[in-house]
This record gives C-alpha cells, structure tokens and sequence, in this order.
C-alpha cells in the first residue's frame, strides 16, 4: 500500500512542476504583453509630469532621466529584471517606490475580495447545488432566470441601482466606501455593504450556474442510477458520491468566478471610491505612471494565474482520472 502511494505523488509531483512551469511561462508572456501596451498608450508620460507649460528641453531631459529614450528592448529588461528582483520601480508622478504605493492598497483590495469571496462561494454552490438536484422543476427554472439575467447585467448597474435603493431612497447605507483604520467591524461591514454587494451579485450568478452544470452532469452518470437501485439514500449520493467527483469542475467554477473580481473591481472600486489596488491602475493610466500601471496589471494577471493553478492542482489531487 505504502508503495503504490509514493508512486502515485511520485507521479502527481512532475504534473504540478509542469502546471507551475506553464504557469511561469504565461506570466512572462503576460510581462511582454503588459510592457507592449503600456508603451503603446497615447500621450508622453516626461509630457504629463512636467504639464503643458514645459518647454520641450525640459520634457527632453525628463525622458533621458525616466529612460524613456532607451530602445524598447532595452526598457523591456530592465524592467523584468528588477521586477524578479522584488523593484518595481519608481512612481513617475508621486515620486515614491510603486511597492510602497502598492503595499498601501493591496490590503484594501484584498480585504474587499476576501469578503466577497466569503459571501459568494457558499451561496453560489448551494444554489448550484439546489438547481441540480431539482432539474426540470420549478425552483431550478426560477433559479435559471436569475442566475442568467444577473450574469446578463454589467456590475456597473448594479452598484449603480444599489447606490439609488440604499443610499438615496433608504439612506442605509453609505455610497462613499471609505473605511478608517480604527473603524469596528460593524462600520467596516457597513460601508463595504455595497461593493461587496455589486461584486458579489455577478460572480454568485456565474459561479452557480458552473457549479450546477458540473454536478448535473454528475448525476446523468451510470454510477448515480446503480446507487440508487441499490437503495442508496440520496442525499448521501450527492454528498458522498457526485460532489467528490464534480470538485474538479467545482474547484474551476469557482476560480474563474473569483478572477472575474480582478476586472470587476476595476469599476467597483471606481463607483465607490474605494481606495484599493483596481482604482490605482486606473489613476496610473490617467496620468501615464507607466511603473505604477505595469506593476499592478502583473499582480492582477499573476492573481488570475495563480487562481487558475491552485484550481487545476485541487483538481489534479481530488481526481485520479485527471493524472493522465
């Protein structure tokens, strides 16, 4: 027994270094895209800083000091060399190391997240979860409608209508999402109530209909009908048997979803004025500050990555069949 089962992590480990690696070369092609549109944004960021009154002598010799008169390439490599080093540079416009600017608000963006993310998971998959077991029938199609007409409808609206119902008609909650460092976690709740709400509106819709095709499809299975000629109960099919075997599709219904919060926050974070990471970029690409912009495009798209690898590698150890 001991011996078949260090052959079967022998055998797991080269599939997840292979996962990582596929990883690592995404994230390097990523830095190259990231880099490229970032140099193709319109405007002069030596231009931005120093205003239109600048003379063009002025602007010149901001752009030698920034680098911005080295060859692409050039630029390219130094960039992802200090990038690996831990650097992401310097703010062109604050004046500041872009990992101090950052180490600002990524706990705010992460705070926002984690709390979406514990709000959407667990009713997501139990309202996947319900509108499997009750296919054809009238709360899996009640529950179709809304699920499909939430994913239909942009995040923007519904922040926007929450703010309308909330803030302006009932006056119960604040439009302005601005949390003091010495706030209760009542009052930090209460001014997150709307974000998390915008948020948390699309990505339940999205990940509950992934989740209720994933275990749908695991009750059409031949496993399902021999379970319950035998006088299975079933409840315990589903618990026991069908999402054992759906955790893999589960595990990457809900990455996907929890990723869709990278791009949704942008707007999020925008309506509400919230200080996180999503509106930083946005002000970074305003005024140009193009080592504030790429650095935080990478931690987005390496946040997406990961997501996507930590699901592939839960599916990998939770599914035999998937080591092939």
């Amino acid at each position: 027994m001991s011996g078949r089962s260090s052959s079967g992590g022998a055998g797991i480990l080269p599939l997840i270094l292979r996962r990582m690696g596929a990883a690592l070369i995404t994230l390097l092609l990523v830095s190259i895209v990231i880099f490229t549109i970032a140099s193709l944004l319109p405007g002069d960021a030596a231009q931005e800083v120093l205003g239109q009154s600048a003379t063009p002598e002025q602007v010149a010799a901001l752009r030698t000091e920034m680098g911005l008169n080295q060859p692409a390439l050039v630029r390219y490599g130094s960039w992802l060399a200090a990038i690996l080093r831990g650097d992401p540079g310097h703010s062109f416009v604050a004046n500041l190391p872009v990992s101090q600017i950052i180490s600002e608000r990524l706990p705010n963006s992460l705070l926002l997240a984690g709390l979406t993310s514990a709000v959407a998971v667990p009713i997501a998959l139990l309202i996947g979860v319900v509108a499997a077991v009750r296919r054809g029938r009238a709360t899996d199609r009640v529950l179709n409608v809304v699920t499909l007409s939430l994913v239909a409808i942009p995040e923007f609206l519904v922040a926007t209508v929450g703010v309308v119902i909330f803030s302006v008609r009932l006056l119960w909650l604040p439009s302005i999402a601005l949390v003091s460092p010495d706030a209760s976690a009542g009052e930090m709740l209460r001014s997150l109530a709307l974000p998390i709400f915008s948020l948390a509106a699309v990505v339940i819709a999205q990940m509950a209909r992934m989740t209720r095709a994933a275990v749908a499809d695991q009750l059409d299975q031949p496993y399902v009908e021999m379970a319950l000629l035998k006088g299975v109960p079933f409840p315990r099919i589903v618990l026991f048997h069908v999402m054992p075997n759906a955790v893999g599709p589960v595990v990457n219904a809900i990455a996907l979803s929890l990723s869709f919060l990278m791009g949704g926050a942008i707007i999020v974070e925008t309506i509400f004025n919230y200080p996180g990471l999503a509106s930083l970029m946005v002000n970074a690409v305003t005024s140009r500050d193009m080592p504030l912009l790429q650095a935080c495009a990478m931690i987005f798209c390496a946040a997406y990555l990961v997501l996507i690898l930590v699901a592939d590698i839960v599916a990998i150890l939770a599914n035999p069949r998937l080591r092939a």
